[in-house]
């Protein structure tokens, strides 16, 4: 698979705990059993196990990674209500 046609992504996780982890990636497989293995982000390495509950996917990672920041802005119940309809 080329770069052209390889999918960004940017997601939500729920930790153990009921926190929230957002980020982005290339390979979201991947980066869930990533997580999981805790060998993700320092936030989730103590947080485990986390489960997807939201993602979307864009062409660049940069506009993957735009969102990633445009989602981290977002107050919990905001995020909340993003998952929430993603799931109707």
């Amino acid at each position: 698979m080329n770069q052209m046609e390889k999918k960004n992504y940017t997601y939500i996780v729920e930790c153990a705990d009921g926190s929230l982890y957002c980020g982005w990636t290339n390979d979201l497989e991947k980066r869930i059993m990533d997580h999981n293995a805790g060998k993700g982000a320092k936030y989730t390495k103590t947080r485990l196990p986390v489960k997807l509950v939201y993602h979307e996917t864009f062409d660049t990672k940069e506009e993957a990674m735009s969102r990633e920041w445009h989602i981290k802005q977002l107050r919990r119940e905001q995020k909340l209500e993003l998952i929430d309809k993603s799931r109707t």
